[in-house]
C-alpha cells in the first residue's frame, strides 16, 4: 500500500515496489510526472545498484559474470516500509537475499527515506555493507518533473538555471546506452540559462560529471523558478526521451554517484568508472533536495 505524508504546504506519496516517489505536490498542483508508457512508464525510480547501464548487459566480479539491465535491479523489487522510523519520516528498506545474491553477488542494506522540509523534499540514502568483503555500489536518482504550462509548440517550454557559470561540460551516451569518452562544452549564453526545447535532448543525455554542479533549477518559459534540485552528488544528469518523442511534456533532474560504462569496457565491477566502495560494517550516506517554487 502507498504511504502519504503532509506538512500542510506539501503532499508526497510513496510506493513499496522500488520505493519509488509518486506524487509530490504542492497544494492541489502535481509537480511530478505520473507516468505514461507513451512517453515513459516511470516517475522517479532509485538506480542501485548501478546507474545507466554496463557494457554488453552483464559486469564481472571475481571472474563470473552477472547479467544487469539498466539502472540496477532496486526499482523493480519491493522494499519494506520501516515502521519504526522517526516522526515525519517516510523510510523503506531492501535487504540482500538469495535472490538479490544472484544477480549482485554482495551483501547489503539499502535504505531510502522521504522527509518534508518546508517547501521542500529530502530523499535520502544509505547502503550498509554487511558482508565480509568491500562493497562496491552506485546510487543514483531519475525524478520527472512535469513541464510547467506546457505547450509542445511553444519554441522553448522552459530553461535550465546552474549553480556554476558556463561553460560547463557533459558526456551523454554513444553507444547501447553506454558513455561516449568525448567531454562535450555546453557554452550557455550570457543569462546563464539553458533553453528547453524539442530539440535539447537530441543527445539523449547530458551527464555533468566532476563534481561541477550542486544545483539546477527548472524554469518556466517565463524564467520563473518552478523547482530546484540541489545534491553534493559529483554528477548529475538532465534527461527526457524528446529525441524520440518531440511532445514529451517533462524532464528529468538526476543526481547520480555512479554512471554507465564507457563503450567497450570489459573490466571487472569494482573498478569501473565512479564507483562507490564501502568496507564491511560501515554505512554510505547521501541525500539530496527538491525544492518547489
Amino acid at each position: 500500500m502507498n504511504a502519504t505524508l503532509t506538512n500542510g504546504t506539501l503532499t508526497i506519496e510513496v510506493a513499496p515496489h522500488g520505493a519509488e516517489l509518486q506524487s509530490l505536490r504542492r497544494g492541489s498542483r502535481e509537480y511530478l510526472w505520473q507516468g505514461d508508457a507513451r512517453y515513459w512508464g516511470r516517475r522517479s525510480p532509485v538506480l542501485f545498484p548501478m546507474v545507466g547501464r554496463v557494457w554488453g548487459d552483464a559486469f564481472r566480479v571475481d571472474g563470473r559474470s552477472y547479467p544487469m539491465g539498466q539502472h540496477g535491479f532496486a526499482r523493480d523489487t519491493d522494499f519494506r516500509r520501516v515502521a519504526d522510523a522517526p516522526d515525519g519520516v517516510l523510510l523503506y528498506e531492501l535487504r540482500s537475499d538469495a535472490s538479490t545474491r544472484e544477480r549482485f553477488p554482495f551483501d547489503f542494506v539499502l535504505r531510502v527515506s522521504y522527509r518534508l522540509d518546508g517547501d521542500a523534499l529530502v530523499v535520502g540514502w544509505e547502503v550498509e555493507n554487511t558482508g565480509s568483503v568491500e562493497l562496491p555500489f552506485q546510487i543514483g536518482a531519475h525524478p520527472a518533473f512535469y513541464l510547467p504550462d506546457f505547450d509542445a509548440d511553444a519554441p522553448v517550454r522552459g530553461y535550465f538555471s546552474f549553480d556554476a557559470p558556463s561553460p560547463l561540460y557533459y558526456i551523454s551516451p554513444a553507444e547501447r546506452g553506454c558513455m561516449g569518452t568525448v567531454r562535450n562544452c555546453l557554452d550557455l549564453p550570457a543569462d546563464g540559462l539553458m533553453p528547453v526545447t524539442a530539440a535539447t535532448f537530441d543527445c539523449d543525455t547530458y551527464a555533468f560529471d566532476g563534481a561541477q554542479l550542486h544545483r539546477v533549477a527548472l524554469l518556466d518559459a517565463a524564467r520563473r523558478p518552478y523547482v530546484t534540485v540541489s545534491f553534493d552528488a559529483p554528477l548529475v544528469a538532465l534527461w527526457a526521451p524528446t529525441a524520440t518523442k518531440p511532445d514529451c511534456p517533462f524532464v528529468c533532474i538526476e543526481p547520480w554517484y555512479g554512471c554507465a560504462d564507457p563503450t567497450g569496457y570489459d573490466g571487472d565491477w569494482a573498478s569501473r568508472h565512479h564507483m562507490n566502495h564501502v568496507a564491511p560494517g560501515d554505512t554510505f550516506k547521501a541525500s539530496y533536495r527538491i525544492q518547489l517554487h
